[in-house]
């Protein structure tokens, strides 16, 4: 019986790590990148048919992503699609955040929409009322497309979507998460969905979020 199950345990993980929706179903999919994902080959990555990536700029007010700038041009020699992404902190001023934001991603007319990633941070304790949140957000979203000149994606995990409903208070389009199966925890529908955290793809040393546009 051991041995049944450690080969079903390995199957499954064996397709975890290759798993992404059908092309009938979603022909548009990409992946998101950050600096946890190691080096990226790009031109590998774009020859296996990802239509676009999204790659972290920032955390915070803080962070500036170490691999934002290698992974940017790389991108875009490969002649993919690309875009920014902030991962947004509950205990940094908006302000400060769109800072960082603004002087990390270039003015570009190519790149696609940036991207505000919405979760907690367990480094960051603070958890502020829902009034409080929706304002700060607010305030980084303008500033955000002031720069980019395109309005955001608002990507918002289950937990930080069912605290705040984020979707209720504030009117852009929503990338919402679930691994496998299409989620519908937001008060609008999605347009975008990460529907796998853990595939693994030639070009790419470590897991990637593999992200897909609704059709």
């Amino acid at each position: 019986m051991a041995i049944v199950l450690a080969a079903l345990a390995l199957a499954l993980w064996s397709f975890a790590r290759t798993w992404a929706p059908g092309r009938d179903d979603y022909p548009v999919q990409g992946l998101s990148v950050d600096s946890n994902s190691g080096r990226v080959d790009w031109g590998t990555l774009a020859a296996q048919g990802a239509d676009f990536a999204y790659i972290r700029a920032a955390r915070g007010a803080d962070m500036r992503d170490p691999a934002f700038a290698r992974n940017w041009a790389g991108a875009r020699s490969a002649g993919m699609r690309y875009g920014a992404a902030l991962d947004f902190s509950l205990c940094r001023l908006a302000s400060d955040q769109a800072t960082r934001f603004v002087t990390t991603v270039p003015r570009d007319n190519a790149a696609l929409p940036p991207v505000i990633r919405l979760s907690f941070d367990p480094a960051c304790p603070s958890r502020p009322g829902r009034d409080t949140v929706l304002s700060e957000l607010n305030t980084l979203v303008n500033l955000v497309e002031a720069h980019a000149e395109k309005p955001v994606l608002l990507n918002v995990a289950p937990a930080f979507d069912a605290r705040y409903d984020v979707g209720s208070g504030i009117n852009r389009t929503l990338w919402l998460d679930g691994n496998f199966f299409p989620p519908d925890y937001a008060s609008r529908k999605w347009v975008m969905w990460t529907a796998s955290d853990m595939r693994h793809v030639d070009g790419i040393e470590g897991p990637v979020r593999w992200d897909v546009v609704a059709p």
